[in-house]
């Protein structure tokens, strides 16, 4: 019996790719053994701390170079605990979040080119989704930076910084997108997400209540611009910073929570404790926007399940959110005993809109490509020395004039329907990431008539990710319409077909059907 060589059997090709490989991989660890001891012990006598630093960012290289889908895990976990941190303040330009999308994204597409094997035929395929994605990315970007220099107006870093944020969630969509393939992995960034919603809720109780020491806890890193005095106030702001952004983060897992528990019943105690700490934690943001928000969420994830008799159980979950969230609630409705019968914030928005933003917008041709991407104007006399627009729809015309707005909008029309079809039946782990980016998506369309949360931290980090995640396992709407036309018509041919065989079998077998 004759036993063919290894080429053979793996075909020559395979065999001299798979050799040069391991000699590579060879040659690799011999270097690492000989040169990381020394780097190691170099640093330690500078520094503990950098020697530490940078022996954790070697195994995390490591790790992330075998199962690139942990870049997924902790690109999700992480963001919500880290995204409130100013930048500058741990890493050099960056908040930590974009300096781990920053050094996972250089990790990736090196290994990418390192195994990419000449001739390979790269397949990128862009969905109504995407590429409504990458329009708006364009229009907040491209578009009004073009408008500015043909203007002749001055382009600040802080245009530059504004004009790569939807570039910004754009690569942590890819990373999720490139590094996740199973159901499985899908399931594992679920529970990440869920997960560090319940930190980030209980955080925030806590901060409201004032126990624990967490409002101390904060003042270390968490504290946006260096204004203290924003977390005296009693609202759950807790690692992201931002009382709204945090309620958002909040709202959106308590979809990806309750169609989890629809989809397997397992893990009944821990979702349903998650989904009573990120009910209580929205009431401790102390916004009303965000109480909008949550009761518009609660509506869409019956719809989107197709169990309306779940809204009988919102009073309950709403009630006892109330209570928990009382120093909250009563701080909010101390507002409306002001002289003019209106909380000051309400007041100071419509004043800011006015004043800083609106007759710039409406003055000549601004309305049609933007302003400017910077979506904030320098005010000293305001405690973080700036004034923000306080409002979605006034951004988008703002930053990037119809374009922009036109882009929204496609974005919004394309992601509701694709969506809602993708989570229609609880078959797989993206259908439940589905049902979670739907209700992010009109929850952000309701809550755009007051803040631009489509830009806001943790929230678009997450809503980009669910979408990623949402899109794994599912045919391009284009195949799946063309699909479902090519059965149709096969239908109709056959079913005539298929009609007089039966007739011809009952005449044979004398059966009358």
């Amino acid at each position: 019996m004759t036993v063919a060589a290894p080429s053979v059997l793996l075909g020559s090709g395979q065999a001299t790719d798979r050799a040069r490989r391991l000699r590579l991989d060879l040659v690799g660890l011999v270097a690492a053994g000989v040169c990381l001891p020394v780097m190691l012990g170099a640093l330690v006598a500078v520094s503990a701390m950098a020697a530490l630093a940078v022996t954790a960012v070697i195994g995390l290289s490591i790790v992330i170079w075998r199962k690139p889908a942990v870049a997924a895990y902790l690109i999700i976990f992480m963001t919500p605990l880290v995204a409130g941190i100013d930048r500058g303040r741990i890493v050099p330009v960056l908040r930590p979040n974009e300096a781990l999308a920053v050094f996972f994204a250089g990790l990736l597409t090196l290994r990418f080119f390192v195994q990419y094997r000449p001739g390979t035929p790269l397949r990128l395929r862009v969905g109504r989704i995407e590429a409504s994605l990458i329009a708006i990315a364009i229009t907040t970007s491209i578009t009004p930076l073009a408008w500015m220099f043909l203007q002749g107006k001055e382009i600040t870093g802080d245009d530059i910084t504004y004009a790569l944020v939807l570039w910004k969630f754009l690569g942590v969509y890819a990373i999720v997108r490139g590094t996740v393939h199973t159901q499985r992995q899908v399931w594992f960034c679920l529970w990440a997400s869920v997960s560090s919603a319940v930190i980030l809720g209980g955080l925030a109780i806590l901060q409201t209540l004032d126990v624990l020491g967490v409002r101390a806890l904060l003042m270390r890193y968490w504290v946006p611009f260096g204004f203290e005095a924003q977390l005296e106030i009693p609202r759950g702001s807790s690692t992201l910073s931002l009382p709204a952004a945090t309620a958002d983060v909040l709202i959106f897992n308590l979809a990806i929570a309750v169609a989890m528990l629809w989809k397997s019943r397992r893990h009944i105690a821990l979702l349903v404790m998650a989904c009573l700490v990120f009910v209580i934690g929205t009431f401790a943001a102390g916004e009303f926007s965000s109480v909008l928000g949550l009761v518009v969420a609660v509506i869409c994830i019956a719809f989107a399940l197709r169990r309306l008799d779940l809204l009988k159980y919102a009073p309950v979950g709403l009630s006892v959110a109330v209570i928990a969230a009382w120093p909250a609630v009563t701080h909010r409705l101390e507002g409306f005993q002001s002289a003019q019968g209106l909380p000051n914030s309400w007041i100071v928005r419509w004043y800011n809109l006015q004043t800083y933003f609106w007759p710039d917008l409406f003055h000549g041709s601004n309305v049609l490509f933007g302003v400017r991407p910077s979506a904030r104007v320098v005010v000293l006399t305001q405690g973080t020395g700036y004034v923000w627009i306080e409002s979605g729809y006034t951004w988008l015309l703002w930053g990037g004039g119809i374009p922009l707005f036109a882009a929204y909008v496609w974005f919004c029309r394309v992601a509701i329907k694709d969506l809602w079809i993708r989570c229609r039946d609880l078959t797989d782990w993206s259908a439940v990431a589905a049902v979670g980016a739907f209700t992010a998506v009109v929850v952000i369309i309701v809550l755009m008539n007051f803040d631009p949360h489509l830009t806001y931290r943790g929230t678009a980090d997450l809503l980009f990710a669910l979408l990623a995640l949402a899109a794994i396992g599912k045919d391009p709407p284009e195949a799946a319409s063309a699909t479902a036309e090519a059965q149709e018509v096969e239908d109709t041919v056959e079913k005539p077909q298929r009609g007089a065989m039966m007739r011809s079998a009952d005449t044979l077998t004398g059966v009358d059907r």
